[in-house]
C-alpha cells in the first residue's frame, strides 16, 4: 500500500460521500486487485472525483502507468510513453489541443515537504489526536494541480474536501480566489496557480484576512516559482522567487528550469516542451529576472502578439486591462492585420456598472501603441479549460467566425 495513505480518522469529503483512511486503503487495494493484467496503462476517467481519484491511487499501488482525463472528453489514446512513466495528465489546452504529460510520481512527491512549508501547512502526525486540517480543492482531477492538490493533502494527513466551508486550506486559480472571497468564505489560506495573480484579487484577499501564496509553474515543469504574500509587507518582496530546489535560468527572455520535478516530457506528441544537456527545460513562457533571482512571468510565447515587428504580451495587457474600473477579466487574441501583420483585440468580462467609452480611453493612457488593442468585445463569460484558464484558442476561433461581432462595443 502506498505508505502515505495510512493512519486513521477521515480521508475524504467529496460530493457529499466521507471515506476514513481505511475506507479509503481497503477501496484502493480493491480496485487495485480487479485490475486486468494488460500491460497497457489504466485510464483513470470516471465522472466521479472518487472513483477517479481511486483509480488513481489504484493504478500507482497496483505499479501501473495511469493516464488522468477530462471525462467530459473523450478517452485518450496514449502510446510512445517515455521511460519510467508513472503518470499521465493532459494540458489544459488553453492554446490548442490537450497534450499528454508523463512523468514519475517522484516527480511530484519531492515537492510535498517545501510545497507544505510554503504553504503554511503542517504534515498531520498519525498519532496525533488533534483534528486534521481541512483541505479543498475547487476544480476537477484530472487537471494537474487539482491532482496534485489531492495527492498532497492525502500525503500530509489532511482532509480532502470540495466544499469551501469550514476549509482551512484552498487550491483556486485567481478566478476562484476573487469569486470564493466574494462569496464570503474566509479560509487560512488559498494556494493560487493557473494564471497570474491580479493585485486586485489579492488586496481583496487580504482585506478579507486570507493568506494567499502564489506559485507558477506547467504541466509540463511542475513548480517553478512561488511567493508567500503574506510576507510582502515584511521580509518578502512579493515577488516570485524559485520554488525550493529548482534552478532558474532566464535565457534571452525565455525561462528555464532545472529540478527534480520535471516531467519526462509528452507521450508520443510534439509540444513546446524542450529539455537541454544540461537537465534545464522550457515550455517557452517568457520572464524577467532581477538581480536577486525574483522573477516576473510574462506568459506562454506563443501567446505573443508580434506587432509590425513588435512583440506584445498578451498577458501583460490583459493585467493591465483588469486593473480598469469595472473588468472582471480580460483576454487578448492576436488577429491578421493588413498593415500590421497581427494586432491584438481584446475581449472583456465587465461589471454591470462599467463604462465602456471610459475602460478605452483609460486603456489608451496606459498602453502603447503597439498594445493598444484596436476591437474591443464584452461577453458574459469568457469561455475557460477546465483548469480556469482563458481558452484563447476557441476566442480566436470565435472571432474568426465573426461569432462576436454583436458583443464588439468599441474601436480604438
Amino acid at each position: 500500500m502506498i505508505g502515505w495513505l495510512d493512519g486513521d480518522g477521515e480521508a475524504i469529503r467529496f460530493t457529499g460521500r466521507s471515506l476514513s483512511r481505511a475506507e479509503l486503503r481497503r477501496l484502493v487495494a480493491s480496485v487495485a486487485e480487479q485490475f486486468d493484467r494488460s500491460p497497457g496503462p489504466v485510464l483513470a476517467h470516471d465522472a466521479d472525483p472518487v472513483a477517479q481519484l481511486v483509480t488513481v491511487l489504484a493504478a500507482l499501488e497496483a505499479k501501473r502507468v495511469v493516464v488522468v482525463a477530462d471525462p467530459a472528453q473523450a478517452a485518450p489514446v496514449v502510446s510512445s510513453l517515455p521511460p519510467g512513466t508513472e503518470l499521465v495528465l493532459m494540458t489544459s489546452g488553453s492554446s490548442g489541443n490537450a497534450r499528454p504529460v508523463a512523468r514519475t510520481l517522484a516527480s511530484w512527491t519531492a515537492s510535498f515537504e517545501p510545497f507544505t512549508g510554503l504553504t503554511g501547512a503542517c504534515r498531520a502526525r498519525r498519532d496525533d489526536r488533534t483534528e486534521p486540517p481541512v483541505i479543498a480543492i475547487t476544480g476537477p482531477l484530472h487537471v494537474s494541480m487539482q491532482l496534485f492538490a489531492a495527492l498532497h493533502a492525502l500525503w500530509s494527513g489532511a482532509v480532502l474536501v470540495d466544499d469551501l466551508a469550514g476549509a482551512d486550506l484552498v487550491h483556486a486559480t485567481p478566478t476562484t480566489l476573487e469569486r470564493l472571497v466574494s462569496l464570503g468564505h474566509r479560509p487560512r489560506r488559498v494556494v493560487v496557480a493557473g494564471s497570474a495573480l491580479p493585485p486586485s484579487t489579492l488586496a481583496s484577499a487580504r482585506a478579507a484576512g486570507i493568506g494567499v501564496t502564489e506559485y507558477y509553474g506547467a504541466a509540463e515543469l511542475s513548480f517553478v516559482a512561488a511567493v508567500d504574500h503574506s510576507r510582502d509587507d515584511a521580509e518578502g518582496s512579493g515577488a516570485l522567487g524559485p520554488f525550493p530546489g529548482v534552478e532558474v535560468d532566464v535565457r534571452a527572455g525565455e525561462l528555464w528550469a532545472r529540478s527534480p520535478y520535471l516531467s519526462l516530457g509528452y507521450a508520443g506528441v510534439d509540444g513546446p516542451f524542450r529539455r537541454d544537456a544540461h537537465g534545464f527545460a522550457t515550455v517557452g513562457d517568457r520572464a524577467d529576472a532581477a538581480p536577486n533571482g525574483s522573477l516576473v512571468v510574462r506568459g506562454r510565447g506563443d501567446s505573443a502578439v508580434t506587432v509590425s515587428g513588435t512583440t506584445v504580451l498578451a498577458e501583460d495587457v490583459e493585467a493591465a486591462l483588469t486593473e480598469l474600473a469595472g473588468v472582471r477579466a480580460a483576454a487578448v487574441i492576436a488577429v491578421p492585420h493588413a498593415l500590421h501583420g497581427h494586432v491584438p483585440v481584446a475581449v472583456l468580462e465587465l461589471a454591470a456598472s462599467a463604462d465602456r467609452a471610459r475602460i478605452i480611453t483609460e486603456a489608451r493612457s496606459r498602453l502603447t501603441a503597439p498594445e493598444l488593442p484596436r476591437r474591443w468585445y464584452a461577453i458574459e463569460s469568457l469561455p475557460r479549460t477546465t483548469s480556469g484558464k482563458v481558452a484563447r484558442a476557441a476566442l480566436g476561433v470565435a472571432l474568426a467566425a465573426g461569432a462576436l461581432d454583436d458583443d464588439r462595443f468599441g474601436r480604438a
